[in-house]
């Protein structure tokens, strides 16, 4: 226990050398950050090394960290941007098909409760895995307008604000990308099943 119940005061015991304030940090946002970054990646073996490097880039980049936001918003840009630097150093996308089949075999889907329809939580992780090479399939720009607003609901002027691109820009490329998406997914999932998902929200 760190005794500081703000992120801001944490913050500033970091700056001070308290390397245990830094980790609480960490541990305070760690598992709302991992998500974001599985999805921009694909790949959970990348998003947890991007976390480490979020993390540590922050930490050297606290002089910087003016306040103006909070302390998560900063960071989650920062890992955003990572990410987004790391999809454009890799290949261009491959096709919907090729991703999917690299992910039929990773599907283990969670224990429900017996009165549950058995039936149920492979049909979920296997639309789940369907969706995010759905997701992969996409250009990194494309991605990121959708992961971020489709998926941890940031507004349009929060994802501009990341991103730094005009609103209008983020809503172009959002609207290409849900097409795109509901093109490619088409071929494998009902519309129904689409549209159980976030790729309607608005």
């Amino acid at each position: 226990m760190t005794g500081f119940e703000d992120d801001q005061e944490l913050v500033e015991a970091s700056r001070a050398g308290s390397t245990e304030a830094f980790g609480e940090l960490v541990r305070r946002h760690q598992d709302r950050l991992y998500p974001t970054l599985v999805r921009l990646t694909g790949s959970a073996e990348d998003a947890q090394d991007l976390l480490q490097e979020s993390f540590l880039r922050a930490y050297r980049k606290l002089g910087r960290f003016r306040g103006g936001s909070s302390f998560y918003t900063w960071l989650y840009r920062l890992a955003v941007n990572l990410a987004l630097s790391h999809r454009r150093r890799r290949k261009g996308p491959a096709r919907l098909s090729e991703l999917w089949r690299d992910r039929e075999t990773e599907i283990d889907p969670p224990d429900l409760p017996e009165r549950s329809d058995p039936t149920l939580p492979a049909e979920r992780a296997e639309r789940d895995a369907m969706i995010q090479a759905a997701l992969d399939a996409l250009a990194p720009d494309h991605r990121a307008v959708v992961v971020l607003k489709e998926f941890d609901g940031l507004r349009y002027e929060e994802i501009a604000a990341i991103l730094d691109i005009p609103v209008g820009t983020v809503r172009s490329r959002l609207h290409r990308a849900r097409k795109e998406l509901r093109d490619q997914l088409s071929g494998f999932l009902d519309e129904s099943t689409i549209r159980q998902g976030p790729l309607d929200a608005d």
